[in-house]
């Protein structure tokens, strides 16, 4: 339930305002080093695979930043990660 939830939090948060996003950002970016790593978002995105998140990360620098992860779900892309 609690992954669920954290699913849920994340799509508002990322769809939704500014405010929202920082704090959901916060609680998925353990390291706090402003990107998120495939174990982080995979925290929200259970099925998220290494190699879908490869296409997440569109510069290819091993971690996706906050545009890469909202292009990805608009692209429904981690709604459908697995």
């Amino acid at each position: 339930m609690k992954k669920f939830a954290l699913t849920a939090a994340a799509v508002a948060a990322l769809t939704a305002s500014p405010l929202a996003a920082k704090d959901l950002a916060a609680e998925l970016d353990a390291d706090g080093n402003g990107t998120f790593s495939l174990e982080e978002l995979q925290l929200a995105f259970p099925e998220l695979t290494a190699e879908t998140f490869a296409t997440i990360d569109a510069n290819a620098d091993g971690e996706a930043d906050a545009e890469e992860v909202t292009a990805a779900m608009e692209a429904g892309v981690l709604a459908n990660a697995g």
